[in-house]
Order: structure tokens, then sequence, then C-alpha cells
């Protein structure tokens, strides 16, 4: 039994196997691009919207007396199975290609091609009945259609980081309440500074990283503007009159978001400044991110001979050598993810300036690396919160005592004492190994009572 059928292209001739869904240039595809394990069936939202992309323009061109009846109905049919997420195997090419999407483009126009094919009764590849280009891609281009496809598909996926950002933010500020009343010191240049708390630490990660969500909400909004209706340079060459519009508000009312049809669409269709923007956004969360596992890291460092002043989650035993010890491997994974997604941000950068004239040939990389990046940043969050920051625990005691100890503390009482007097002490607690508590005390400077309620934490967190 031939378990091939041959198909052509272009090209010429090429053997496709004969169950298959795609057709000759998905073949040709599969056969070019052996680069990365990064399949497009692995990117269900993708495809989803490549499915919505397709049925939007289906429908508009059987609204503008370009399709009949019969085509319209069988590949409408078939773009609503892609989007209830069926055929997902039907899509087996590479994420990084050449070819500027046409691919990845051409893979869904084969697919929904044959589906459409089956419902109408026919077998697949009798093309006769429903071409992959006259009919699925009718008024369209792959670079009109790719980058429209992939915005939506970004900014749909850009809802996992917001997402998990907001619930690491409440879990943050959760903590910063339950710390309120922990009082510790400060510390710049990794010098004892001035007394705060706790909650006040964890109050500052909480408030870092809210400012982040609706940032990143700004620019994922920019995917929403899409260049439908530009077809190959954005001049609108074989699409009809007012496709352009119609077309883009049927995919606004099928996906129940503001898409909106870009203003300028020669510029749209050569612009990848808005995939920047976005990996920007996401590289300037990651660094805040890491910043603060770095921060996290350094108070649970110990637990005898470092800060001691948080315990985070004991999640794996952390030496093949030494009995006892126990790593902060959940920030140390997060820091690692961070730097991956700043990269990443470069990656994008560099394939945006590589564009030319009237097209970027370079939009698979951005959308793997994208992709990638919303993933793993948002997977990272997650693990941050559930497995390490909602486990957190402080020293109460030895961070009070740390207080006491502390040369630092003497600049809350720098307005009371002098600064004079607050450099002699200083000094000589610095020398002596002696606390500063003590010594203003044996100077006679300020009496017990004076000393508590000076050094009473509520006079000494906040301007007084």
């Amino acid at each position: 039994m031939n378990s091939f059928r041959t198909e052509t292209d272009l090209l010429g001739d090429l053997q496709v196997p004969v169950n298959a869904y795609y057709g000759v240039q998905t073949q040709r595809a599969i056969n070019n691009f052996k680069i990365s394990n990064h399949k497009l069936s692995q990117y269900p939202i993708f495809i989803k919207s490549l499915a919505a992309v397709k049925l939007a323009a289906v429908e508009t061109n059987y609204e503008l007396g370009l399709i009949n009846e019969t085509i319209k109905d069988a590949i409408s049919a078939a773009c609503k199975e892609l989007l209830n997420g069926a055929y997902l195997n039907e899509f087996p090419i590479d994420m990084i290609q050449g070819g500027a999407g046409t691919s990845v483009n051409m893979n869904a126009n084969e697919v929904i091609a044959n589906i459409a094919l089956e419902k109408m009764g026919y077998q697949k590849g009798d093309y006769q009945h429903c071409l992959p280009n006259d009919h699925v891609n009718l008024s369209q281009s792959t670079n009109d259609a790719y980058p429209t496809a992939l915005k939506l598909a970004l900014f749909q996926s850009s809802k996992l980081i917001t997402d998990a950002l907001e619930k690491l933010f409440f879990s943050l500020d959760r903590k910063a309440k339950e710390f309120e009343g922990v009082i510790k010191m400060g510390r710049t240049q990794l010098q004892d500074a001035v007394p705060m708390t706790l909650g006040q630490e964890f109050e500052a990660f909480a408030f870092t990283l809210k400012k982040e969500i609706p940032y990143l909400q700004e620019h994922a909004y920019q995917f929403l503007e899409v260049n439908m209706g530009a077809t190959a340079i954005g001049t609108g060459l074989n699409a009809p009159k007012g496709y352009a519009q119609l077309c883009t508000e049927k995919l606004a009312a099928l996906l129940n978001e503001p898409v909106k049809l870009a203003e300028n669409l020669v510029e749209a269709t050569s612009d990848t400044s808005g995939f920047v923007a976005y990996a920007g956004a996401m590289k300037k969360l990651a660094v805040k991110l890491s910043k603060i596992c770095n921060d996290l890291r350094l108070l649970a460092s110990g637990p005898r001979a470092g800060l001691y002043e948080i315990n985070l989650p004991a999640k794996q035993p952390g030496s093949s050598i030494m009995p006892g010890k126990v790593n902060p491997v959940i920030p140390e994974v997060v820091n690692q993810v961070c730097f991956k997604i700043i990269g990443n941000e470069l990656t994008i950068s560099l394939a945006a300036e590589a564009g030319q004239l009237q097209l970027n040939v370079m939009e698979p990389i951005i959308a793997l690396t994208l992709f990638e990046s919303i993933e793993i940043l948002s997977n990272a969050i997650d693990t941050l919160r559930v497995e390490c920051v909602e486990g957190i625990t402080a020293n109460t005691e030895h961070l009070k005592n740390e207080v006491y100890r502390s040369i630092g503390i003497v600049t809350a009482l720098n307005p009371i004492i002098g600064y004079k007097n607050s450099t002699k002490i200083a000094k000589q607690a610095l020398e002596e190994n002696r606390s500063v508590y003590d010594l203003i005390l044996e100077h006679n400077i300020l009496t017990k009572e004076q000393l508590d309620t000076y050094l009473d934490p509520k006079n000494m967190l906040n301007p007084h």
C-alpha cells in the first residue's frame, strides 16, 4: 500500500505522507529546517491564532463576494477545529526557519485546506476543490497573516506573566505584613546603615514588582495593532478595497479583544519594534527579579557564618560532600532564568535590527525567543512564589540583637547626641568591639530611659 501522495509546487514534485493534512510546502520545511527541538506543534496558542486569522479572512472574503459559500463553510469549519485544539500534530515544522514565516503560513493553509476538502467529501491533496493559496490564503500574504497571528498569540501568552506576577506581589505583600514588627539593620554597600523592619524590606520587593504589571500590559497591548490587508509589503496588492478594515474588525469580534488596524501598513509590515519593546519590558522585570533573588540568598546566608536573617524553605540536600548543607536552590534557578531573559532580549534586538527595506525576515527567531521568554519567566515567577516566598520565616531575635550590636544605630541617635559624640561612640565601639548602647550609657550621654525611647523601633523607622 502506497504510504505517500505526490504533491507539486514551484520546485517540482515531492512525496508527502498520505495521511498528512499538511502538504508539499510543509514537507519542504520539514526537510530544510532541522535546527531545534522546538516545533510549531508545541505552541498551540500560535496555531489557534493562525486559525483565527484564516477564519476572519475567509469570512471577509465571502462577505466581499470573493469566495463561494460551500468553500467558505468548509474552511470556516476547519479553522474552528484548529481553534478547539485539534490537529496539533499536523504542525511539525521547526520554529527556527528561513522565509520570514512562509513555512508557518503555508503549514496552516495546507492543513486547513485538507481538512476542508474532507468536509466537502474529497481526498487530501485534491486541491482543485479547495486550494491552500487561492482559497485559504486569499487576500493575504505571509507578511500580514504571520505577524498578525504571532502578535495575537503573544498578547494571549503575555497574560501568563502578569497573572504570575500579580500572585507573587500578593505573596510578598503578605510577608511584608507578617514581618512588619521585625526590626533589623538596613545596609548600603553591604555595610550596616540604619535600622528598618523586615516588613519594609519585603514591602519594597512587593512594590517594585507591582509596578511592572501595568508596564508589561501597556507593551502587550501594542500587539493588538495588526497589519491584516497589507499583503506583501503594505500596499494591499491583491486584497479588495475594504478588506483590511473588515478583516481586522472580524478578528476583534472573534477574539473579543480591541484588535485594530495599523495606521500605516507599509510601516507596520516592516516594523518589529513592538517585539523589542515587550522583550525590553521582560528584561526590566528580569533585572528586578534577579536582584530580589540575590537579596534573598544574602539574607538567608549562613546559617552560622552568614547574615542568617531569614530562612528559605529547604528544598534539597545541598552537597554531595558537605553533610547538613542546604542551598537556596529556588532563588538560584530564578536567577538563571533571568539571565536567559536578558540574553533573549539581545537576540530579539539583533533580529529586529536585521530587517531590510519592506520586510523583516528574522521574525521566526523573534517568535520562538519571545514565546520561550514568556514561558520560562512565568514559570520561574510561580516557582519563586510557591517554593520559596510563601515559606520564608524570620530569625526575629537574631535580627534584633544585630541591631543593638550594630554601629549603624548611632546614625539614628545623631540628631540627639550630635555628630561629634556619634563619631566618637562609633569609633570606640568598632575598635573595642562593644555596643553603641553600652558606650552611650557609660559616657553618660543619655539615660537608659532616654536611650530606650530613642531606640524604640517606632521612633527609628520613620521621619520624625
